[in-house]
């Protein structure tokens, strides 16, 4: 994972340094190039300036293959704080509460 910030940070230096690459099944993205809206409330509320952007890296498929372009959905904070608190309210599975557990 740090070789694909890495190379993000390199193609678009103005995202910045506080970013965080969302799985394409993050319950945050409607789709790859959008927040749900319940993600990009608690942005406006909690993260005021954070931003998505979608860019393109090389992975490869699987250790020893030869790396291929994909394009990743990238969010980009002003200050880390604000990405420990995304990342904690919304890349984790939901959790029940104890009465739904019942």
């Amino acid at each position: 994972m740090i070789d694909i910030i890495k190379q993000i940070q390199e193609a678009n230096p103005a995202l910045g340094t506080t970013i965080i690459v969302l799985r394409t099944d993050s319950r945050a993205l409607a789709d790859p190039a959008t927040l749900t809206p319940e993600a990009q409330a608690w942005l406006d509320a909690n993260a005021p300036g954070a931003r998505l952007s979608q860019e393109t890296v090389l992975l490869a498929p699987y250790p020893g293959a030869a790396p291929v372009e994909r394009t990743v959905t990238v969010l980009a904070f002003s200050d880390a704080r604000h990405l420990a608190a995304f990342a904690t309210a919304w890349t984790g599975d939901p959790t029940l509460d104890d009465d739904a557990a019942a």
